[in-house]
């Protein structure tokens, strides 16, 4: 009699599913202890990730020196901030413009500055994105929402081991006399990866 695996179908992303298989294994063998894992995760989800890197978007908008020494030396600006470390030792800031929007994947696995953007989302991860991102920048980004301005282009940068990318995305419109506390509230963790933009002040 054939059985019944409806209430059993794995609705979780691969690598999701890997990821807790694998912990679920450590875990029982007494090798992982999971609330030490949960605050790992927490760390560089929240504290350690986008946070950081919206900061350091937030000073480049407003200090014009800051963003060239981010331009010319991006892993000295950003651990000048404090953020340095693992995946991290090696960036270059990117600046999207007019003429330019761009857009950052790892094509081999899922390279990503942990110091200033946290854990890497499950999307970045996927096989499509690190596939349709380089051979179809523009539809991908329009599947994330983002429309591109009249002729401006878009430049995909693929990360890797020796060295990652942190996207400085466009100052937005109506952002004028903003803290960078408060601009930095405008900076979204898709807009450092190019999949996104910066949120309109309300």
């Amino acid at each position: 009699m054939p059985h019944d695996h409806s209430e059993h179908d794995n609705h979780l992303d691969p690598i999701d599913a890997r990821v807790r298989a694998l912990e679920t294994i450590l875990t029982r063998k007494g090798l992982v202890d999971p609330a030490a894992m949960d605050r790992i995760i927490q760390t560089y989800s929240e504290d350690v990730g986008p946070k950081n890197g919206a900061q350091v978007v937030a000073r480049a908008w407003s200090e014009p020196g800051f963003a060239d020494w981010l331009a010319q030396d991006a892993t000295a600006a950003i651990g000048s901030m404090g953020f340095s470390g693992r995946q991290g030792e090696h960036m270059q800031a990117v600046f999207n413009t007019d003429a330019v929007h761009n857009l950052v994947v790892c094509t081999l696995c899922s390279c990503y500055p942990w110091p200033v953007l946290g854990l890497p989302p499950t999307w970045y991860k996927s096989p499509a994105y690190r596939s349709r991102a380089v051979y179809e920048p523009r539809a991908v980004l329009a599947e994330f929402g983002v429309t591109l301005r009249e002729g401006q282009n878009v430049r995909v940068w693929d990360s890797t081991a020796e060295l990652r990318y942190l996207v400085i995305p466009q100052r937005p419109a109506g952002s004028e006399g903003l803290s960078q506390a408060e601009l930095a509230g405008l900076v979204t963790r898709d807009s450092m990866i190019g999949a996104g933009l910066a949120q309109v002040p309300s």
